[in-house]
């Protein structure tokens, strides 16, 4: 069999190649060489062979037929025997290419529209009512939307006649050619103002500042958003609003971090505090304090934990907990005094013994886990 007869040489596709293959592939040798586009020498033969194997490959008998006997009709082996007619072919390119055409558009639902806002760390904990301003289109009220003055309803655009499109229908010897385009005098709209609106100057639409009041929830993490259905930008043609989309940004806190649901608070101790134990007041998110006793010989990095001072679940009930962990500092700078007694603290102290349970490996571990 010729290339010229096998569909699949036609097309430039192999045997196992899916129908979205073979159809990218007409689709791009039809725009290529069809003769309303193509005026080389060749080019109709050429589109009459690609016709041809598109109508052989895109159905699944007629493929199966090809696949099984080497010919898609009969038994006379010439060419895609059945398919010699240019009958058709023209609704063929037609399916594929007036779908790219501009049409009337119908009802557009608006944007939507994104924007942040700053909390403080305590009102991502406890909540808080804010307010945001910004802009957005709206229908303008004094027509309606519609464009014309009063709110009278526009009228039907005459060189398209209310369809939107402009339509060229093309004859060729292979079939109807049809090119559709958005009307350039209603820009596709199907009608047009005549008589316009003062206030929008025949938009329909016009930029508005609003403001919009928010009740941030209590226990919020920052990136997280709000959404307000309908806040966004205007439809068009009757369409609905978009979405307003407010996404928090949390300031962070000058003693408190934040994990998950719980607050972490770095306590720093010396090491006489350390060593001997001591009573200290912890502040908490809430504004007041709380006792908190460390016994003789506190680590560096031990976790402590104070129950329901952390943040409240943002679905439920309750509170996290709030983790108090030691930071035991080393001075830097002594005085004579004080670097005398530490040399005597040392020598009576003799060599440090490493804990039998082990507890100082599992810090280390802990640490970088």
């Amino acid at each position: 069999m010729t290339t010229q007869q096998d569909p699949y040489s036609a097309l430039g596709v192999t045997r196992d190649a899916s129908a979205e293959d073979i159809k990218r592939a007409f689709r791009k040798l039809a725009m290529e060489y069809h003769p309303d586009r193509n005026k080389e020498d060749g080019a109709e033969d050429r589109f009459k062979s690609v016709n041809a194997a598109y109508e052989v490959l895109s159905d699944p008998e007629k493929r199966a037929r090809f696949d099984r006997f080497g010919q898609a009709e009969g038994g006379n082996g010439q060419g895609f025997a059945g398919f010699e007619s240019m009958g058709g072919f023209g609704d063929i390119f037609d399916a594929f290419f007036r779908g790219t055409a501009a049409r009337r558009a119908g009802p557009q639902r608006g944007a939507d529209l994104e924007a942040r806002l700053t909390i403080d760390f305590e009102e991502s904990v406890f909540g808080a009512e804010k307010e945001i301003t910004f802009q957005r289109t709206e229908n303008c009220q004094d027509c309606r939307g519609s464009g014309q003055r009063d709110g009278a309803a526009r009228e039907t655009c005459e060189p398209c006649d209310g369809s939107g499109e402009i339509r060229r229908v093309q004859q060729s010897l292979f079939g109807q050619y049809v090119n559709v385009a958005a009307c350039p005098t209603c820009e596709g709209e199907g009608s047009v103002v005549t008589d316009a609106c003062s206030t929008c100057k025949g938009k329909g639409q016009r930029r508005v500042r609003v403001s919009q009041h928010i009740k941030v929830p209590a226990g919020v993490e920052g990136g997280s958003q709000i959404r307000f259905a309908g806040e966004g930008e205007a439809g068009v043609r009757g369409g609905p609003s978009g979405n307003l989309y407010i996404e928090l940004q949390v300031e962070p806190h000058e003693v408190f971090m934040r994990a998950d649901r719980d607050l972490v608070y770095e306590l720093p101790l010396n090491i006489a505090q350390a060593a001997l134990g001591t009573s200290v007041q912890i502040p908490t998110i809430d504004g007041d304090e709380i006792e908190l006793e460390l016994k003789a010989g506190t680590q560096h990095g031990e976790l402590h934990t104070i129950k329901d001072r952390g943040v409240p679940h943002l679905r439920g009930s309750g509170r996290g907990n709030m983790l108090v962990r030691t930071h035991v500092v080393t001075p830097q700078k002594l005085s004579d005094d004080q670097k005398e007694l530490l040399v005597q603290l040392a020598e009576s102290l003799g060599e440090p013994e490493i804990p039998e349970d082990g507890s100082i490996f599992d810090r280390i571990r802990g640490a970088f886990s």
